[in-house]
């Protein structure tokens, strides 16, 4: 990381360099009110065009994800431990994804790129936790799968509404304490200027990027806390998965092996997006130009992804399929009446 901070900055003009080495000798603090998101400079012109786009993702995105916690609050059928937890991963993602379209929508239609010091720190620690708590809730779901699948006598016994509780309570807490710890160490770092963010939403990297602080402590601890999330996410599903694969393939039946690998087929895809995007761009310490190529990677990983969570995990779904015809059809009745 620090290679890459010392390549940028040798782009900059020497008036600049001179304006960001000044305070840290002066001891001033942070002189900077507000930062201006860049957003994407290259197609800017089409702001029109992105913001319908975007918009109209970001609308099927958040109907999706709300049908599904809709339905499965509303059918006893699907008041399971997978739906449950399908159902908290919906909300978290609608919730992901609020905390960062609306400002680029803002950003392609009216243009206006900049936001106020403390709004871009809330934005980063919303964004940067509910991203967390979505990885460990992945984590859960695929443990889930793997009881489910390779230890079926012992699935209701285990997953119970308790165990359910408490697996996304520990969830939420445990990315709560290491989002949090990273963030206010951030937010003690001097900003002295530019202000200008690479990036269409306050990235944290971009944030430790533009300080004039001694930044390598907090570049290290924002890299193992990445590294530490994502590669213990990915190893327990990898593992999980691995496990399901081998019992249903030692499954006697044709027809229960297919019902098995349609079941996790879905999560593979949504697994393999949201993987590869996140560790493309968080788990590169040593990438000269990581700012620039990072905005189509999470582009990807906070439009597209949850674009398609829904339509991938579960409403292509048969069971899903059904309690949601039976629901349309009972508003129908209601409203008749």
């Amino acid at each position: 990381m620090q290679e890459m901070k010392d390549a940028s900055h040798t782009d900059r003009p020497a008036g600049m360099m001179l304006w960001k080495e000044m305070p840290m000798e002066m001891g001033n603090g942070t002189t900077v009110q507000e930062f201006t998101l860049e957003g994407f400079p290259a197609i800017q012109h089409l702001g029109n065009v992105l913001f319908l786009v975007h918009l109209l993702a970001y609308l099927a995105s958040i109907t999706g994800n709300v049908v599904i916690v809709t339905i499965t609050c509303a059918d006893s059928r699907l008041q399971t431990p997978m739906y449950f937890f399908l159902s908290i991963f919906s909300f978290f993602e609608s919730c992901f994804i609020s905390a960062v379209i609306p400002k680029l929508l803002v950003i392609f239609l009216l243009g206006r790129q900049t936001i106020s010091f403390l709004a871009c720190f809330i934005q980063a620690f919303v964004y940067v936790y509910l991203g967390a708590t979505g990885f460990f809730l992945i984590t859960v779901m695929s443990v889930d799968r793997y009881t489910a699948i390779c230890k079926p006598l012992h699935y209701p016994t285990i997953m119970n509404l308790k165990t359910c509780f408490l697996l996304v309570t520990a969830c939420c807490v445990l990315a709560f304490i290491l989002i949090t710890g990273l963030i206010v160490k951030v937010s003690q770092l001097s900003f002295c200027g530019p202000n200008v963010i690479p990036h269409f939403f306050c990235d944290l990297g971009s944030l430790i990027h533009l300080s004039c602080s001694n930044t390598r402590f907090v570049e290290m601890l924002a890299f193992v806390i990445a590294l530490f999330i994502i590669l213990t996410s990915l190893i327990i599903t990898i593992i999980a998965y691995s496990n399901i694969v081998v019992t249903v393939v030692r499954l006697p039946s044709a027809k229960e092996q297919q019902k098995a690998f349609s079941t996790c087929s879905s999560h593979f895809i949504v697994l393999s997006l949201i993987y590869s995007s996140c560790v493309f761009i968080y788990v590169k310490p040593k990438q000269r130009n990581r700012l620039d190529s990072n905005r189509e990677a999470a582009l990807v990983h906070t439009v597209v992804t949850p674009l398609l969570n829904p339509v991938i995990y579960t409403l292509r779904n048969k069971q899903v399929h059904q309690a949601l015809r039976e629901t349309m059809c009972r508003m129908k009745i209601s409203r008749q009446k």
